[in-house]
C-alpha cells in the first residue's frame, strides 16, 4: 500500500486521483502550521511511501529554529522520496533554498505532479 504524506496545500484533485488508484494519504506538518503529523517526527512505522508539498511549506520563516533539512529529514533518513513542487523556471531558485535538502529531493513543476507522483503508486 502506498502512503502519500503530503503538506497542506498540495492539491486535493491530485489526491483524490492518487485516492482512486489505490493509495492513502497522511497530512504532514512543518511543525509550525499544525497540519497534521510534523514531518520530522515520520518513521518506518507510519509507512509513508513518498512525500509531497509546495517549496514553502517546508521553508521555515525566519528566526524560527528550524531549516528545510530539519524538516525534511526523514526524507534523508529513511529514504523516503519527496517530491517538492515550485514552477520548473524557479528551480535554481529553489536548490538555493533547499540548500543541502535538495540533493536529496525530486523539485517538479505543478503540472508535472501528478505524472511524478504515479512513479510511486
Amino acid at each position: 500500500m502506498t502512503i502519500i504524506g503530503y503538506f497542506e496545500g498540495t492539491d486535493p484533485l491530485l489526491l483524490t486521483r492518487a485516492l482512486a488508484a489505490g493509495a492513502e494519504t497522511l497530512p504532514l506538518g512543518n511543525s509550525v502550521d499544525g497540519h497534521g503529523k510534523y514531518s520530522g517526527h515520520l518513521t518506518p512505522a507510519d509507512g509513508v511511501s513518498v512525500i509531497i508539498g509546495y517549496l514553502h511549506k517546508i521553508t521555515p520563516t525566519t528566526g524560527i529554529a528550524l531549516t528545510t533539512g530539519d524538516i525534511l529529514m526523514p526524507a534523508k533518513v529513511h529514504n523516503i522520496p519527496a517530491l517538492i513542487l515550485a514552477p520548473r523556471d524557479e528551480h535554481e531558485y529553489a536548490k538555493n533554498i533547499l540548500g543541502g535538502a535538495a540533493d536529496y529531493v525530486t523539485l517538479v513543476d505543478p503540472a508535472d505532479a501528478y505524472e511524478e507522483l504515479r512513479k510511486y503508486l
